[in-house]
This record gives C-alpha cells, structure tokens and sequence, in this order.
C-alpha cells in the first residue's frame, strides 16, 4: 500500500515541549515561568562496572529531575536499551505534570539503565540493580524526602526490593528507609494494589469519561464500557491489568491484543486471563488457539473498534499510522504513545484521546499511598477495620430486630466487611482518578479548549505555577 510521506517525527521530549506550548498559549503565565516550568532542572549520567562472568561489564545509567516544586521527586526506573538522555527527561517532564494533575505532592524525574533485562540471570540483575542503586544513592538520586523512584518498563517489585535493601544498608540508621522507593512486594514494605495500580487507574479514567454521555457522544458513541470493542497494545503489567478489569468487571470485548509477535484478534472477544498464560507459557502468542493470529501486529492498530489502548512504548501512533485508525477514543496507558505528529491527525479526525499524564497515573497515586504508609509506618486499615465492622452489625442486628426478619447472608457478610488496605487502596484511587477526570474537563468547557490533552495540561501547569508563585518566582 503506497501512503502519503509525513513530517519528519519529532522526539519524545520535543513532542512534549510542543504540547507544553500548545496549552501553555491558553494561560496568563510570564515567558519566565513558563520557560522555567519547562526546562528539565537536571539531568545525572552515571557510568558503573560490574563484574561479571569473568569480565568487566560498564553500564550506562539515568536520572533526571524535571522540576522540584514539590519535594520529593517521583518516577520510575525503566531497564531497556532505548534509555537514553532525552527519553528520561520526557518522561520525568510528563511525571512533573501528572502528579500535579492527580493532586499528588511530588515533583517529576525519572530514570533508567540502558540494558535488556532478559540478557542476565536473575543474580547478575541484583547485582547490577545493587551498583546502580549505590551510584545513585551517593548522589541523593533515592531518599525518601529527596528522590523516590518507582518500578517501570523492565523493572517490578523485584528490582524495588533490592534497592530498599540497598538503600537501607547505606543508612542502617534511617527509620524511613523504606520510603526511598515504592512498589515493593507487600513483605518488604509494600502496599496492596500497587501492581495492579495503574491498569486499575486506567479502567477508573474509562469509567470516569463515561460518565458524562455528552463526551462520550462527542466520541461518536453511546451507553458505556459494557459491549465495547477495545484493542489493547502490550499485554505487560499495565495493560494486563486494564483489559482484564475492562473485560471481567465493566464488560468490554477485548477484540485485539497486540505484542511484540504479532498480534491476536477475535470479534467475539479474548479471554484476557488464558492468553496471558498462554503467552507466559509460550513466550509469545503465536500459536493461540482462539481467534486470528496476525504476523504484522501494528497493522492491528487500523481495525475498526471502539477504544484503542497503547499500552506499550512510546510513538506507537504516529504520522505514519495514525490517520488510519479507526477507534473512536484512545485511552493513553503508555506514556507517550502518541507522537505530536499523531496528535495533531487524531484532533482533526475527531478522536478523544484520553491523554497519558491522566490516564496512567494510577501508579504513581498508588505509589503516594505506599510512601505516606512507609512514613507513618502503619498499615492502611489497622486502626478503623474491626469498628467498622462492630458498627455494621449492630446495625444488622437492629435492622433485623425492627423488621422481624433476618437479612440474607451474603448480604451481612458484604456489609459487615470492614475496610482493609486494598479496599481503601482502590477507593483513594478511584476518588483520584474521578477528581481529576472533573477538573480536567471542567477547565475544557469552561476555557472552549477542544481536547482533553491540553485541557490536561493547563490544569496541571496552572497548579505548579501557584507553587513557584507561592515560593517568590
């Protein structure tokens, strides 16, 4: 197929800074603020050896720090190859922007070490992640009241717990070392529903867009998620997690799943939680026994389905493919993977793109929740669960005395469960991703901006402007 040649693709930090300025020209905001707002405040490059296999082996390491009008700074981690300067500081640029979006009191940064995970064994990662760890820590690049990093492409709760463990025996003294990361396994102080966070805030921003008919007739839809064909990209954490809520809770067909192998589509909907073993299992999901197997799986991103989730790396939809999309809505899971290119195709198609810095910050407000409880060294819960349930049944108990009836089981046993730590977990989180859906299209409405991203934009840089206000800039 002979298609048209497009503008050349800018950069994953151009293509932030250019929507930077698109809704920055929406603001009454100083040339100086706002060029101080942008620029990246710094950025460490940390080159280490490891001995390995007989050999010494040097790796190349980021950290960048975007703005630090709150303190800490919060990001993750990545191990890829791709990791290089300008990826981390569009990364960290865009945390800046979603924790002031989601009301989260963090500054932005992120990091990553350019290596492909799958090269080493599980010592030899412990024993790159524990040198990386050091060469950062030095610099105060993890603390808990200075920088806290988080897991992200490449990296899990695993690579989280061996750098809490470093970290801890470089300040054997530091009562809140635990704080320097989040996204630790519950043991090793963890909180419940981290790994799922930012999945489930996906599903949360769905939810919350449809909501509001209007938006959702303005997407050239009607009625909500329930029977809505979704093509997911990635089927890693995050987007695991979204197609299995969307799918098992809300009633989505999940009709595409794309992966690095090609790509599975069935109109009658996958079931998220077999293909997922079946692609453990396997290593890929060639082979699947339901549905159609497509060699080309970017091709995928042009059959006909409501909501397009990327769910994997960034520039996925660009200007290459992106006037061949055919979704309705995209809900940006991934961070960035939609180019500036793209963007500007899609708006003009009529496309609701549900942008990244809303759309995925589940994890990050989860990761909130884990820091706040490694502070206050308690877990969420502990003190109020059993009075909520005390106070439940005697309301059972006087319900069933004034009627002469006694209420069905299943139904006590619901309403008698207190709250425990996923439950407030994913009401704190619903209640943010909720808020935030509100603020961001109140702030569309009321300002005649035509898309979601920008809307999203100039909430956030209207909150870290008050903060450098409020500082004397």
């Amino acid at each position: 197929m002979n298609r048209p040649v497009h503008n050349r693709e800018l950069t994953f930090r151009q293509s932030v800074d250019m929507m930077f300025d698109r809704a920055v020209t929406h603001l009454d905001m100083s040339d100086g603020l706002k060029h101080k707002i942008k620029v990246c405040n710094s950025v460490y490059t940390v080159r280490f050896g490891v001995k390995l296999r007989g050999t010494i082996h040097t790796f190349t390491g980021y950290r960048a720090v975007h703005s630090e009008h709150y303190e800490p700074v919060k990001g993750g981690i990545r191990y890829a190859l791709s990791v290089d300067q300008d990826e981390v500081e569009a990364l960290a640029a865009l945390m800046t922007y979603k924790c002031a979006l989601v009301q989260v009191p963090f500054g932005g940064s992120k990091g990553g070490l350019a290596i492909d995970p799958n090269e080493w064994d599980v010592e030899e990662l412990e024993r790159i992640t524990r040198r990386f760890t050091y060469e950062l820590a030095k610099r105060d690049l993890i603390h808990p009241s200075q920088n806290v990093p988080a897991p992200d492409m490449g990296t899990g709760e695993r690579e989280m717990a061996w750098m809490a463990d470093a970290y801890k025996r470089l300040h054997p003294t530091d009562i809140d070392a635990l704080a320097c990361v989040t996204g630790k396994p519950p043991h090793a102080g963890g909180i419940a529903g981290r790994v799922e966070a930012t999945g489930r805030g996906c599903q949360y921003a769905l939810q919350a867009f449809f909501e509001h008919p209007e938006d959702v007739t303005a997407a050239g839809l009607e009625g909500g998620i329930e029977g809505k064909r979704i093509i997911v990209q990635g089927l890693g954490n995050v987007g695991y997690h979204a197609a299995k809520f969307l799918s098992e809770e809300d009633g989505a067909l999940i009709t595409g799943v794309i992966e690095r192998d090609g790509a599975i589509v069935d109109e009658k909907g996958i079931n998220i939680e077999e293909l997922k073993h079946f692609i453990t299992k396997n290593g890929g999901l060639k082979g699947f026994p339901h549905g159609k197997y497509i060699e080309n799986g970017t091709s995928v991103f042009e059959h006909d389905c409501d909501i397009l989730v990327p769910a994997a790396i960034e520039g996925s939809i660009n200007g290459g493919n992106a006037e061949y999309v055919k979704a309705r809505v995209i809900l940006e899971a991934a961070n960035g993977p939609v180019t500036a290119n793209a963007d500007t195709i899609l708006r003009e198609k009529g496309v609701v793109i549900i942008p990244d810095m809303y759309a995925n910050a589940g994890g990050v407000t989860v990761s909130y929740f884990e820091w706040v409880k490694n502070l206050s060294h308690i877990r969420f819960g502990r003190m109020q669960r059993r009075q909520e349930e005390k106070r439940a049944m005697e309301l059972i108990r006087e319900l069933e005395r004034a009627t002469g009836q006694p209420l069905a089981p299943d139904f006590i046993e619901r309403f008698s469960h207190g709250s425990d730590e996923i439950d407030l977990v994913r009401s704190g989180l619903d209640d943010t991703m909720r808020n935030s859906y509100n603020r961001m299209r109140a702030f569309k409405l009321d300002n005649n901006i035509e898309d979601l991203r920008t809307a999203a934009y100039c909430v956030s840089l209207t909150d870290i402007a008050k903060s450098y206000e409020s500082a004397g800039l």
